[in-house]
């Protein structure tokens, strides 16, 4: 008698189980992320920036620029075509992956890194 009536549980519960997933919405398949524009991050308009960074890879790693002791400026991954412009007299930058990315302090191109290659530097405003 015990057999049967776990029986009839069972059977019960993978009825109960069997409705449930046939009435479960259809999985919607994934939507690709759409692609942010690029984008400028410029602090202040001068002639010419102390730092000019341009991503130049589909990701460019994590670009940190400071003011010495002070202000974060930019921290986060730059993607292709996103540029990033600073002003200020003194900064701190760091480049996750220097190979990527084209760099200049005070006009001047700065020489690529190898790929991977992490480089922090200061930069200086001449003039």
């Amino acid at each position: 008698m015990a057999l049967a009536v776990l029986g009839c549980l069972v059977v019960a519960a993978l009825v109960v189980l069997g409705v449930r997933a046939l009435n479960a919405p259809e999985p919607r398949p994934p939507q690709p992320r759409p692609v942010p524009a690029p984008s400028t991050v410029t602090t202040s308009p001068a002639a010419t920036p102390t730092v000019y960074i341009e991503c130049r890879a589909d990701r460019c790693g994590t670009v940190f620029v400071r003011v010495p002791g002070g202000d974060v400026l930019l921290d986060r991954e730059l993607l292709r075509g996103e540029q990033a412009s600073f002003t200020e007299p003194k900064l701190d930058v760091v480049l996750a992956d220097a190979s990527a990315l084209r760099v200049e302090v005070n006009g001047v191109p700065r020489p690529p890194g190898e790929p991977g290659e992490r480089q922090a530097f200061i930069a200086e405003r001449k003039g």
